[in-house]
């Protein structure tokens, strides 16, 4: 009877254990890669969010999951991420049930990054009306606490990939109150920095901006 019961203490102790780890993984911040129907490619350059939660969990506090999450919009998986990332170069496009269910993640407090990786061009915005048809991208200003909460960007987001056209980086915005709930890139392509630098061929100084942005993105979702 001594060692069943003995036994059975020490089972349970396992099954606590393993749930405690599994509590302790879970409660690690994770990205979440956004899959979308239209044609784009959604899945492009998957080292980028491992690569950047490195840099994150080397240089802060913030306890990571440097994992690649694909997330589907239409699983309750979406809602245990604090950030997501939708990024590509073709179309994007939102079902009605889509864009009912990004509502309900950013208005329960979710944060999205978009980013414009050459060839999303006026799809992402256009989708984005179907999440929040009265309200509109604005564009970000330099002094944003967002570009100065531990790394300091001067002049918005840095122009990692130069598309020959000439054109400046920019960063937009979608309030809900006061609150940055999607953040949207074009112009200057940041997380192609975020890959290691045989990718795309950058110089160190280009990753190591690319990730400090990144820093300072999931630093101030985190906290605001």
């Amino acid at each position: 009877m001594k060692k069943h019961i003995l036994l059975t203490t020490l089972s349970l102790l396992l099954i606590a254990l393993n749930q405690y780890a599994l509590a302790q993984k879970s409660s690690a911040f994770r990205i979440g890669r956004l899959k979308y129907a239209g044609g784009g490619d959604w899945y492009v350059f998957p080292l980028e969010e491992p690569t950047l939660l490195k840099y994150i969990s080397d240089h802060t506090d913030i306890d990571v999951d440097a994992n690649f999450y694909p997330v589907n919009m239409s699983s309750n998986k979406m809602f245990t991420f604090p950030f997501l990332f939708l990024t590509g170069h073709g179309n994007v496009l939102f079902t009605k049930d889509d864009a009912a269910r990004l509502r309900t993640y950013l208005d329960d407090g979710g944060f999205l990054y978009a980013n414009d990786s050459y060839g999303m061009g006026p799809a992402f915005p256009r989708e984005l009306k179907k999440v929040f048809p009265h309200k509109k991208l604005v564009e970000i200003p330099f002094s944003y606490g967002m570009y100065h909460c531990i790394y300091n960007f001067t002049y918005g987001p840095p122009k990692i990939e130069d598309w020959g056209d000439g054109k400046p980086p920019e960063g937009w915005g979608l309030f809900l109150g006061k609150r940055l709930a999607v953040y949207y890139t074009s112009e200057g392509d940041p997380p192609d920095g975020w890959d290691p630098t045989e990718v795309h061929g950058d110089p160190e100084s280009k990753h190591i901006e690319a990730l400090r942005f990144g820093t300072d993105l999931v630093y101030w979702a985190l906290t605001h």
